[in-house]
């Protein structure tokens, strides 16, 4: 282990930044939506076991990569493999990912902030049907005075945390985002499930009918489990190369995943009720949360405050990615080239914002320029979400269950993990080696329209 190597300050620090990493937009913006077009309980019900069977297990992996080699995902599968081309590419693919996703997923979170200042204005007051609020969305993020400031502003935000470090930045500003996102979570659902004629909404998430399983509800399940826990592009990697050996890595990574995925569900919950008491549709698409948020505020008993509250939720969960991404990206240069961090943060910030730019345009001035009948913004997402995660994340569970060798992954794995009884070791060995892989080759194979 490198002395000079930066490492987290706390057990609890990292799994409030690895937790944070993993939550994101993905669990408030996309569960959702994602929950409304696949049935309700039925989709939550599957998606809980795709966690447990591809998400834990590959969590595990990552970090067991990243603390044993204790480098960036290069440096990783490159000291891992002994010098192998072919692996350090799939370290280098991680990098990569992180780069695209950091250009367009700043763009959302941009609109996050802005909607925040949108609904201090009171911007939203007067809107009363979806028609309204899709029309204002779409004027906003067809603007580019009004869409790249904000991106600007939040990728500013995103370097100034990552500038001082693992523990300075990073773990420090986890320690006070996470729990406030939690609280702020808390403080919606309470008021979600306490409106008048919520039941409906409430049961819509626990009561299951199973009779509207199809197999693109289960594929659409594996491929949330998958993208949610930010698998697959170097982030966990990243983060776990920063673990000393006492931290039990079965035990954090288990927490990581239950604050994840117990975010999701009061998502759920912080949505639904609110829907269902109005009277609105559930299946709307992506554009849920932005069509019906500025309706249901308003119907709401202090409904200014808690707009505003729900907005900063957003900004919140999407802060704490975009952190962890362009952590990866800083801990790659740092790495492998001796560079300075704090030149590496403004610098791969100041990138990856001029990446995010012609996404931004892309909702209005550059909308007619598209890359295989995309946007720049979805085929940005196309190439990181469809392509480049799951090939990631396939070849991680190749990578440890076959390539590195089992006992090399589960001596890293017993390191500080006494308490952890043997059976759970021969499951995760079981399910990394046959089952892990086996769905994320599915999941690749639908998100490109084979299957």
């Amino acid at each position: 282990m490198s002395k000079s190597r930066e490492q987290w300050g706390s057990k609890i620090g990292f799994i409030l930044a690895a937790a944070g990493s993993a939550v994101g937009l993905g669990n408030i913006w996309r569960f959702p939506y994602l929950v409304g077009e696949n049935g309700g309980a039925v989709f939550i019900f599957i998606y809980l076991i795709c966690v447990a069977v591809i998400g834990l297990p590959v969590i595990i992996s990552e970090v067991v990569i990243g603390r044993n080699a204790q480098k960036d995902p290069v440096g990783s599968f490159k000291k891992l493999s002994n010098n192998n081309p072919f692996w350090k590419g799939v370290g280098f693919l991680g990098v990569f990912t992180g780069f695209i996703i950091l250009s367009y997923y700043n763009v959302i979170a941009g609109w996050c902030l802005g909607y925040i200042v949108e609904a201090v204005k009171g911007s939203f007051q007067t809107i009363t049907d979806t028609a309204q609020a899709v029309a204002l969305f779409s004027r906003l993020s067809g603007s580019g005075s009004w869409s790249v400031p904000y991106l600007t502003i939040f990728m500013a935000l995103t370097v100034s945390i990552v500038y001082f470090g693992v523990t300075r930045g990073i773990e420090k500003s986890s320690k006070i985002m996470m729990p406030s996102l939690i609280i702020i979570i808390l403080i919606l659902v309470v008021r979600g499930i306490t409106l008048e004629n919520s039941k409906a909404g409430i049961l819509y998430l626990l009561k299951p009918n199973f009779a509207n399983v199809t197999g693109r509800t289960v594929l659409v399940a594996l491929g949330q489990a998958f993208f949610s826990l930010s698998i697959g592009m170097g982030v966990m990697i990243t983060y776990g190369s920063y673990l000393s050996k006492e931290n039990n890595i079965p035990s954090q990574a288990t927490r990581i995943v239950v604050i994840d995925t117990s975010v999701s569900l009061l998502a759920g919950f912080m949505i639904f009720p609110a829907i269902f008491a109005l009277g609105l549709k559930p299946h709307q698409g992506p554009s849920l949360l932005f069509n019906t948020s500025p309706i249901l505020f308003n119907y709401i008993p202090g409904g200014y405050w808690f707009r505003i509250l729900f907005f900063i939720l957003l900004a919140l969960a999407a802060l704490t990615s975009t952190i962890s991404l362009l952590e990866v990206i800083t801990a790659y240069f740092v790495d492998e080239f001796k560079l300075n961090r704090k030149m590496i943060a403004i610098i791969g910030g100041a990138i990856s914002l001029l990446l995010g730019i012609p996404s931004a345009l892309s909702f209005g001035r550059w909308s007619s320029f598209q890359i295989m009948n995309l946007s720049i913004f979805n085929f940005c997402d196309y190439l990181a979400s469809n392509i480049c995660l799951p090939i990631g994340g396939l070849f991680i569970t190749i990578f440890v269950g076959w390539f590195w060798g089992k006992n090399n992954a589960l001596l890293e794995m017993r390191q500080g993990a006494d308490r952890t009884p043997n059976w759970f070791f021969s499951v995760w060995r079981f399910l990394i080696r046959y089952v892990a892989p086996v769905l994320i080759a599915m999941v690749l194979l639908s998100s490109l329209g084979i299957i």
